[in-house]
């Protein structure tokens, strides 16, 4: 059932065994034995497309019922311990997954040794249902009505440097003097080469000449580290930095976004206790690195 759900979902048995962490060959081998214990065609598979047949449709709704109510009597039963069991699948932005994230799941599993992950980080908004996910962890404005969110924690965005550019270039005195200073573009901020600044009460758009532009807030904090600009990241990637004197922050007086960190979750599916226990935990934890 659980493959038969996975193929569906992911769209071909070659992902769905991805998923699943088992081979091409097994996958298949359990679709065509499910086939045959139900006696019924459930998937029309040709060489480059499959579908659901009409049987096929209402079995993969009662599949995805009974493997939630499995799942959930087994969470119970380790519940009534106060433990928590079963597999979970994250979606999650790419710096705050390697910063953030991982360390705190990876003490969630040393207090739940049952649990395990399938952690996947991307910046870019993947489908929850089609790929899987339990849950998402998502940064700023949210666009997809069809999703459930609940807020954990807020990222400011800071502008920081190196002691060694600030040395060799001066230190901005006013958003309006980054016009003569190297700055680095992350990609991933959508106001592309024009940065945020409340300035008096009102937000400006700062236009900027950026000198490096990629998609990672990590790569961006690793490029000021080095000298080379002045970089607009989140505060959970410099923080550290910031505390050992390796960049400093710039402009304070001037903030820039403020952007709403939430786990999101798919409408109208069952949520496991160790789904609403993981987001529970990730809530407690990030309220209190405030």
């Amino acid at each position: 059932m659980r493959t038969f759900v996975a193929v569906v979902e992911a769209g071909t048995i070659t992902a769905a065994a991805d998923r699943l962490n088992i081979s091409k060959k097994l996958a298949s081998k359990y679709l065509a034995a499910l086939e045959t214990q139900v006696g019924v065609k459930l998937l029309n598979r040709t060489t480059r497309s499959q579908s659901l047949t009409l049987a096929g449709q209402q079995y993969y709704l009662d599949c995805q019922d009974i493997i939630a109510r499995i799942d959930e009597s087994h969470s119970a039963l380790k519940q009534a311990e106060g433990e928590l069991i079963g597999h979970l699948r994250i979606s999650a932005p790419v710096s705050f997954g390697e910063v953030v994230l991982l360390p705190l799941l990876a003490k969630l599993k040393r207090e739940h040794p049952d649990l395990s992950f399938d952690v996947r980080l991307s910046d870019s908004y993947v489908d929850l249902i089609e790929g899987g996910f339990d849950f998402a962890l998502r940064i700023g404005a949210l666009s997809d009505s069809n999703l459930v969110a609940r807020k954990l924690t807020e990222s400011h965005l800071w502008l920081v440097a190196s002691p060694a550019y600030l040395d060799q270039y001066g230190t901005p005195k006013s958003p309006d003097d980054l016009s003569d200073h190297i700055c680095l573009r992350d990609a991933n901020y959508r106001g592309g080469a024009r940065w945020p600044f409340q300035i008096d009460g009102i937000t400006r758009n700062i236009a900027i000449q950026p000198q490096f532009v990629t998609n990672s807030a990590t790569a961006m904090r690793n490029l000021a580290l080095m000298g080379e600009g002045i970089a607009l990241v989140p505060d959970f990637v410099v923080q550290s930095d910031l505390a050992a004197e390796k960049l400093v922050r710039l402009l304070p007086d001037y903030p820039s976004l403020t952007l709403p960190i939430q786990a999101v979750l798919p409408l109208n599916r069952n949520r496991p206790a160790r789904v609403r226990a993981a987001i529970d935990f990730l809530a407690r934890a990030l309220s209190r690195s405030q």
